[in-house]
């Protein structure tokens, strides 16, 4: 009888998902020695070929393909297995895999990672870090035990819980004098030089609903990876972006940029927790969840108790006769909800 361990199915995970010795070795927590002899073992117990090896290129084999989503399943419910175990313990200890989209996890867990830290320090939290639809499969497969993200998030499998709103702005370079009176209604001619992030990301589809009015044959043709980039290319005058209010009151806006609103009512996007709804872990989901809506809170808070000060500022600046779009960077720099 054929006997695989939990350890080599879960080093198998490990290479499967990275497709690199070193990174899974790290992933998995072991040295690579020790991953690597376990993959070995592993493939001379089922007489099979798992991994192609050629110089640093590791491919699956045909036959690790179709193994994968088995293996898969079955950590799963041994997690699950382990999760219901604990059950009647101390809570939120142990590791806990969080999936987080790209244009959310720079801004938000600067400031979750302290607070989980600070309250519940048995907890080992290990972060993932990619587009929707592959946090939505690998937390339905168990890969994942939540995922936060943009709704929509459509999913049977999923338990969803809602966050927080986070408004829309468009990133525009800061010496472009075509942007000096905002509000910018969606009809504006500026967005058909919007630029997107590359398809896959969630926000890209969330532009394309805002400009609904923008010829579409106009909008730039080319995607990012990332917002950093996209602001970057803002900032040299190529264009102009969404930008999430986190993202504002995190500090990314250089002196380049300037930031203006959206005529009301402003676009926003909704963000949510999702994990398994057949899993053991739910109820510390859900504690997370509390913890995120907490964190803004704290900045809503915070922001509040800045706006006289910021006001008085800003009138100060219309005074001067600066430029309206900067009296708003003013105000969004000031704080927001989820920093």
């Amino acid at each position: 009888m054929i006997r695989l361990t939990i350890r080599q199915m879960e080093y198998f995970e490990a290479l499967a998902e990275t497709l690199h010795f070193g990174r899974a070795a790290a992933l998995a927590g072991v040295s690579q020695p020790a991953l690597s002899a376990q993959i070995a073992e592993m493939e001379e117990r089922l007489e099979l070929p798992l991994f192609e090896r050629g110089g640093r290129a590791v491919r699956l084999t045909e036959e690790a393909r179709a193994l994968r989503p088995r293996i898969e399943r079955a950590l799963a419910e041994i997690r699950d297995i382990e999760a219901a175990a604990r059950r009647g313990r101390t809570p939120m200890e142990g590791r806990f895999r969080l999936g987080v989209i790209p244009t959310v996890a720079p801004y938000l867990l600067p400031r979750l990672l302290p607070a989980l830290k600070a309250r519940f320090p048995a907890l080992v939290l290990e972060l993932r870090e990619a587009v929707t639809a592959t946090l939505l499969d690998e937390t339905a497969a168990g890969r994942l035990d939540g995922m936060i993200a943009a709704l929509p998030l459509d999913h049977a499998a999923l338990a969803i819980e809602p966050l927080f709103e986070d408004r829309f702005f468009l990133a525009v370079p800061s010496d472009d004098p075509g942007f000096v009176s905002p509000p910018v209604p969606p009809e504006s001619p500026a967005l058909e030089r919007l630029m997107l992030l590359e398809d896959g990301h969630c926000m890209r589809n969330q532009a394309l609903e805002i400009c609904t009015a923008a010829r579409r044959a106009a909008l730039a043709n080319y995607g990012a990876a990332s917002l950093t980039t996209l602001l970057q290319m803002v900032a040299h005058g190529q264009g102009v972006t969404l930008i999430p209010e986190m993202a504002v009151a995190a500090g990314v806006v250089s002196p380049e940029l300037k930031v203006v609103p959206f005529a009301e009512p402003m676009p926003a996007r909704t963000l949510a927790f999702a994990w398994r709804r057949s899993a053991g872990r739910q109820d510390e989901c859900r504690t997370l969840a509390r913890i995120v809506r907490g964190l803004s809170r704290q900045a809503q808070e915070m922001d509040g108790e800045r706006a006289p000060q910021r006001d008085q500022h800003h009138e100060a600046e219309r005074e001067g006769g600066l430029a309206v779009a900067d009296a708003v960077r003013g105000d969004v720099d000031g704080g927001m909800r989820i920093a």
